[in-house]
C-alpha cells in the first residue's frame, strides 16, 4: 500500500520529505504518535481512543501452504482445518503472534507451531518451502509465490487504519486519502488462486 503512495508523493510533492519507520509492535507504533515522532501510522485496528483512526482498507487474511499439503487440495479452508496442523508462527515481538493466538483460541483450534519468525513476509515463504502452513495478511504474499494460497470461510479480514493524533494535519489528511485510493495491492496470480480459478500456484506474471 505504501510504496506506490510514496512514489507518487516523490513525483508530485518533491518539497515534502517522507521518512519511513517500521515496527511490528502495536505499543511501539502507538508511541510514535504519542511522542510526535510520526505524523501517520498505518496499522490494524483497533487502536486506543486517544487517537484519531481513519479506515484505509480491509485486508484479507489468508492461508499459505506447500503445494503438496493436503489442505492445498481444498478451494477454501476453515480455522478448524488448522487443528493439529504444523504452523509457521510469528515471534512474540510481532503483533500478529498475539492476535493469531487469540483468534485460534477463540475458535477452539490448536495447531502445532513448528517455528517462529519476526518478519511477516517470511512466514508464507517458510510455509511454501514445506515447513508447515502460515496464516498471514494477503499483503505478505508476493507475486510468483511458490506455494498455495487459500481464502478462509467465512471470509477473514482485518481493518487497516491510519492513526494520527487528535488533530489531523492537512498534509497528513491528503496522504491518508491517497492510501485509501490505492488500497491493498494483491498480485494477479495471488488473486487467481484466491478466486479458485487455479488450484496450484501460478508462475510469476506481471502485476496490475
Amino acid at each position: 500500500m505504501l510504496a506506490p503512495v510514496i512514489r507518487e508523493w516523490h513525483h508530485r510533492h518533491p518539497e515534502v520529505t517522507i521518512t519511513l519507520r517500521e515496527s511490528t509492535s502495536a505499543q511501539e507504533l502507538h508511541g510514535f504518535v504519542d511522542a510526535d515522532e510520526a505524523d501517520v501510522v498505518l496499522m490494524p485496528s483497533p487502536v486506543p481512543d486517544r487517537f484519531t483512526a481513519t479506515v484505509v482498507a480491509d485486508e484479507e487474511i489468508v492461508l499459505a501452504a506447500p503445494t503438496d499439503h493436503p489442505i492445498a487440495r481444498q478451494p477454501v479452508v476453515s480455522l478448524q482445518d488448522l487443528d493439529g496442523v504444523g504452523l509457521v508462527h510469528f515471534a512474540p515481538e510481532n503483533g500478529l503472534s498475539t492476535w493469531l493466538d487469540r483468534s485460534l483460541t477463540k475458535a477452539g483450534v490448536r495447531p502445532e507451531p513448528v517455528m517462529r519468525t519476526a518478519v511477516t513476509v517470511v512466514a508464507p515463504q517458510l510455509a511454501a518451502a514445506g515447513l508447515g502452513v502460515a496464516v498471514c495478511p494477503v499483503s505478505a504474499i508476493s507475486a510468483g509465490f511458490p506455494g498455495a494460497v487459500r481464502s478462509f470461510k467465512p471470509h477473514w479480514v482485518r481493518r487497516l487504519v491510519a492513526v494520527t493524533s487528535s488533530t489531523l494535519d492537512p498534509l497528513a489528511a491528503r496522504f491518508i486519502a491517497n492510501m485509501r485510493r490505492h488500497g491493498v495491492h494483491v498480485p494477479r496470480d495471488v488473486r487467481t488462486q484466491l478466486a479458485g480459478d487455479n488450484p496450484t500456484p501460478a508462475k510469476a506474471r506481471p502485476t496490475s
